[in-house]
């Protein structure tokens, strides 16, 4: 395909056809009724959800990091071999 046979088919991209503006009527139709609200929105529903599940996830990791732990006994494996090898195993 040469340079003029691809500006032919260029321009003939750029011109707007009758199918063209009837599908921007449509989408455009349907985007404005999307966009209209057909119930009133309650004030801050989605919004205060998140800073409020944040909060509770970094109560509860803060809980259990700063907790101290608890001392865990010797286990017999442990025991076994610090009595076969000795302390510095």
């Amino acid at each position: 395909m040469n340079d003029h046979e691809l500006d032919t088919l260029f321009a003939q991209a750029r011109l707007e056809t009758p199918a063209d503006a009837g599908a921007a009527e449509r989408f455009l139709a349907w985007h404005r009724s999307e966009a209209a609200p057909d119930v009133p929105l309650r004030p801050h529903s989605r919004s205060v959800r998140w800073p409020l599940l944040l909060g509770c996830a970094a109560l509860l990791t803060g809980a259990f990091v700063l907790r101290p732990a608890p001392t865990l006994p010797a286990s017999a494996a442990y025991d076994a071999y610090q009595a076969a090898l000795g302390d510095g195993w």
